[in-house]
């Protein structure tokens, strides 16, 4: 007969992390945060508006799925603007005379940029993120960034 092989012990599970909120969620913590305006049109979201969450920094771009990275927009904007960046989006709406949120999207890459710089990793959207804040900075000059920060004493 054949040797037995030896007895394995149970894995030991990875520890828990941190349950993240389903859609629903994340779109009224979402819409709590921002308000319930398109940030690419400028619509009023609800009713006939169907507000959705629209990652900033395109998951295909490396993008995380947190709430740093999503920001409210309508469903035709989201649509619409597929997997462009942030910044040639932005200035797609303007051409075709919506009133996009520069500032509230300045706001979203800083903190995305913020979060990442805590919880590290995202390797792929980094340098995505650095070049859509440079672009945005030269068309906002108040907009903060990674050369604007400042240290607390």
């Amino acid at each position: 007969m054949g040797e037995m092989s030896p007895r394995r012990t149970p894995a030991v599970p990875d520890p828990v992390r941190p349950r993240q909120p389903g859609r629903a969620e994340r779109l009224a913590v979402v819409l709590e945060r921002d308000g319930a305006t398109c940030i690419w049109c400028g619509r009023e979201l609800g009713g006939l508006v169907a507000p959705t969450t629209e990652h900033v920094v395109p998951r295909v771009k490396g993008g995380p799925s947190w709430l740093e990275n999503e920001v409210a927009a309508c469903r035709r904007c989201n649509a619409e603007r597929g997997h462009r960046a942030p910044v040639d989006w932005l200035e797609e709406c303007e051409r075709r005379g919506w009133r996009p949120d520069a500032a509230r999207l300045a706001r979203a890459l800083t903190d995305l940029q913020a979060a990442i710089d805590r919880a590290g990793g995202q390797r792929r959207a980094r340098p995505h993120l650095d070049a859509q804040l440079r672009r945005l900075r030269r068309r906002l000059p108040g907009a903060a960034g990674p050369d604007r920060r400042t240290v607390a004493s």
